[in-house]
Order: structure tokens, then C-alpha cells, then sequence
């Protein structure tokens, strides 16, 4: 594999000026590694400045001799290529951010500020050849063990920056690699340090391990070296408690091997969370012990919680309520000889067809993570069919062919909750039968429901929630939870 024209570009330019240069960090390590590397990180002795006069394009945002210097790639990963000034940092008073940062001599001054052996390696280019690893702590002998060591004393380097403790479980995950004994030991001594970190870096980690295929194993690591209390703590509510006979495993246990499942086959961040916390609510639903307890509503509780959760980690707003709304969601009865067409509309209407695929992603997650060996039962094949079959039909207000400007229109009404009360009782009687759905009919009935009284029309409004009422005050009607089976 060649260093990439565009890294060797900038270190052609910087070297041809009279300084040194070199691709140095994670992506030496992913180089030595034979993977292709996420970005590309060049450590120079040029200055800031220096490097701007070369550069007259390039980017200088921050206080940390990082300059971004623009390319023409087309490939992500190369469009910018980041060139830093040989550094080293002095103290870490917050345990997060350097007190200040002064530019090093050399570049293995430079690398001795690192945080993990496999990241302070630095490579020599010549025309697009790597020319010589400068590895000055044996992180090419710690890639060819794969263990994950720090420079130096690991508790200076943990308290330094306390995120630190986050990126050695993620770098075991991501590599599948140990940690090493004295790095290990220091991650669960210095654990409570993580408390200094912001919730968005932490996320930002936490998401990188839920990500990579490992990610069961790496939220177990998070547990056993005491950091996942900081991360997500309401996980740890079951640790050790059982379930009833439809499942072989505790709490725990379920959530990360349903977790495990969705990251195996490379399932969305959405559906990986949902996957892990789909059953957070269960700790606090539990009524009884044995093969006969129950967890009544676990679904709602649990979204509530996931919701803090999500929101305390500073998740975008798209991607949280997303979340919530699989994990609320995620208990849905089907039964072959039971449910209709009608009821089929009636859940595409609450949960959204859009969301189906990734229920029915959590819905397998879910079921291997109970060790059940089938992960598409015939249920969920037939559940398929008859979502296939009635896909064209009404199962939304934009889908019915009245709507409130016809009905004020219609019926000489003034806008007010009278508009929503009808139009709610004519989805749901349009989800009973879409051939109703015809605007003549539609106003027909519209005109019959005005001539009730407003304590009338809300009574049969109430029986023809939204899925968003019905989100939003916990109801789920449909859900027959005594015959459930995963």
C-alpha cells in the first residue's frame, strides 16, 4: 500500500522548504496494520505560520499548531490533510486540555506526548514509499502482540486526559486487542477521573465503540474496568437480574448480546443502541420472581430512560428521538391467525412505515439475544407479507383524502379541536377500510360526525389515537402482553 498522493504532497513541499515532515499517529498504525486509514496526520517542524506561507490555502482555527491543508481529493478522508507542529504538553490542571502547549524539537519529542504505544509511531516518506518507522516506545512490537500500552506511566497519562480511559477500551474493541496489565490496572484505578469529561466527548468515544464490530465486548470491558457507571449507569440496573421463561439470560446479559447481534451484521448506530437499551426499563418494571415474573410497560419506562440517556450524551435531537422511538416500539405483537389487515395498517400507522425495517432489525437482535437460534421466524416472514400488502393503503392523516381546510370548508367550521377530533376518527375508520377513502364518502361521514356534540365527538375521538397521543401518553392497545412470545 503507497502513502497517498496528496499526504505525500504536503510532505514533498514541507521538505523541499528545508523542514521535516512525517505521517505519524493512527494512521501509521492502520498503515502498518494493512487498513486503510480514516484520516491522514502529518507532524512537521514548520510553524504554524511557516506552514501558511507554503500553504496559502490552508486552514488555522485552534491553538494547537494544527494546520488543515486543503487538497483536491475526492476521497473524504484526504480532502484535508491536517499538519501539526512538533509538540509537547506541559500540565494537565483540568485533566482534559494541556495548560499550554510549546512546540518540540524533534519528532521524538513529539511522539512521547502520545497517548498508546501503536499511536506514537511516525513514518519517513520518499516519493510515496515508506522509508522508516521512528518508534521510540515498541509500539511496532505492541501491534504485532496487539496490546494496547501507554507511553510511559499510565496514571500520568491518565491524568492527563481522562478521556484516555474511554480510547484504551475503544482501541481494544476497534483492534481486538488487549489491554496491558499495568494499563489495565491503571484504567480501573484512575476511573473516577472520566467524571471531568464532557458528555460530548464521551459520547463521541462511547459511539466509536458501539460501532466497531467488538462493540458487545467493548461495553462489557467498559463494566469490568468501572467506567461504564460514568457512561451509561442505568445498564448496570441489570446486572444479575433474571428474567422469566422466555429468556435464558439476566438483564445484562440479553442487552449486550442483542447488542452484539446488531453490530455483527453491521446494523445502524440507531438500531445498535436500541438494540443495547431496548430493555432498559425492565430493572424497574419486574414484578415477581421465577419463570412467571413480569416486566408490564417495560417498553414506555424504558423509552423515558433511553430518552435521558440520549440526552444526557448530547445526541443529536434526530438521533435520539429515533431511539426512543424503536425502544418504544420495539414490543409489538403479531400473531399469524389473529392480527388482520386492519390491525397491520394500525401498526404502520403508530410505528411508521418507514421505521419497519429497523423494528424488525431490533425485533432479531432481540430474539438471539434471548438465545432463541431463529432470527426471522415464520411471524415475521408473514408479518412481511401483509405489510407489503396493504403498503399502498391509508395509514396516515396525509394519506387520507379529506383534510382540514376541506372539512372547515365542507362544513362552514371554524378552525379549533373539532377539525382534529374528526379527522382522527376518520383515519381510524379508513384503517378499518381504505375504500371509505374516497373524499365524497369522507364528507358524507365528516357532516354525520359534526352533528354530535363536542363530548360525543372527543369519546370517539379518544378510541382513535395517533400514534403520537398514544406515544406520548403511554397507551398501547393493541399489545396482548400475556400471549407475547419473542
Amino acid at each position: 500500500m503507497d502513502i497517498p498522493e496528496e499526504v505525500n504532497a504536503v510532505i514533498s513541499r514541507l521538505e523541499k522548504a528545508g523542514f521535516e515532515a512525517y505521517v505519524v499517529g493512527g494512521s501509521v498504525r492502520d498503515f502498518l496494520l494493512r487498513k486503510k486509514p480514516k484520516d491522514w496526520d502529518v507532524a512537521t517542524n514548520a510553524k504554524p505560520e511557516e506552514m501558511q506561507e507554503l500553504f496559502k490555502d490552508s486552514i488555522y482555527e485552534n491553538t494547537f499548531g494544527t494546520v488543515g491543508i486543503k487538497t483536491e481529493s475526492d476521497d473524504p478522508a484526504l480532502k484535508i490533510v491536517e499538519a501539526t507542529t512538533f509538540r509537547i504538553e506541559g500540565r494537565y490542571s483540568d485533566k482534559r486540555h494541556p495548560d499550554e502547549v510549546k512546540f518540540a524539537k524533534t519528532i521524538e519529542e513529539d511522539l512521547s506526548r502520545r497517548d498508546f504505544t501503536v499511536n506514537a509511531l511516525a513514518l519517513a516518506v520518499i516519493k510515496k514509499k515508506a522509508d522508516g518507522v521512528i518508534d521510540p516506545f515498541g509500539g511496532e512490537t505492541d501491534l504485532k502482540k496487539k496490546i494496547i500500552r501507554t507511553v510511559g506511566d499510565p496514571d500520568k497519562r491518565f491524568e492527563e486526559d481522562a478521556l484516555r480511559l474511554m480510547r484504551a477500551v475503544r482501541f481494544s474493541a476497534e483492534l481486538g486487542f488487549e489491554i496491558e496489565e499495568k494499563t489495565l490496572a491503571a484504567v480501573s484505578k484512575n476511573a473516577d477521573l472520566l467524571k471531568s469529561v464532557s458528555e460530548e466527548r464521551i459520547r463521541d468515544e462511547f459511539e466509536k465503540i458501539i460501532m466497531t464490530e467488538r462493540a458487545a465486548e467493548g461495553v462489557e470491558l467498559l463494566e469490568a474496568v468501572g467506567l461504564l457507571r460514568y457512561v451509561v449507569p442505568e445498564l448496570r440496573e441489570g446486572i444479575g437480574v433474571g428474567q422469566n421463561k422466555h429468556h435464558v439470560f439476566s438483564i445484562w446479559e440479553h442487552s449486550v448480546k442483542s447488542l452484539d447481534y446488531a453490530a455483527k451484521k453491521n446494523y445502524s448506530l440507531e438500531v445498535r443502541l436500541a438494540a443495547l437499551l431496548h430493555d432498559i426499563g425492565k430493572p424497574d418494571t419486574k414484578r415477581g420472581e421465577g419463570p412467571d415474573s413480569t416486566f408490564y410497560n417495560h417498553e414506555v419506562v424504558g423509552a423515558k430512560i433511553a430518552k435521558k440517556i440520549m440526552e444526557r450524551l448530547k445526541f443529536s435531537k434526530k438521533t435520539a428521538d429515533y431511539v426512543v422511538h424503536l425502544v418504544r416500539h420495539h414490543l409489538f405483537y403479531y400473531n399469524v391467525d389473529e392480527v388482520t389487515a386492519a390491525g397491520v395498517r394500525r401498526f404502520l400507522a403508530r410505528v411508521g412505515a418507514e421505521n419497519v425495517d429497523d423494528l424488525l432489525k431490533l425485533r432479531e437482535a432481540d430474539r438471539i439475544g434471548s438465545g432463541v437460534p431463529k432470527a426471522v421466524p415464520y411471524k415475521t416472514r408473514h408479518l412481511l407479507f401483509m405489510i407489503d400488502k396493504v403498503r399502498r393503503d391509508p395509514i396516515s392523516p396525509k394519506m387520507v383524502k379529506l383534510n382540514g381546510n376541506d372539512l372547515m370548508e365542507a362544513l362552514g367550521l371554524e378552525p379549533g379541536p373539532r377539525i382534529g377530533w374528526i379527522l382522527n376518527i376518520l383515519l381510524e375508520e379508513v384503517l378499518d377500510d381504505p375504500k371509505l377513502n374516497n373524499k365524497s364518502e369522507l364528507e358524507k361521514r365528516a357532516a354525520e360526525l359534526n352533528d354530535l356534540s363536542d363530548k360525543e365527538l372527543l369519546a370517539m375521538a379518544a378510541k382513535a389515537k395517533t400514534a403520537k397521543q398514544e406515544f406520548e401518553e403511554g397507551v398501547e392497545e393493541e399489545i396482548k402482553r400475556k400471549h407475547y412470545v419473542k
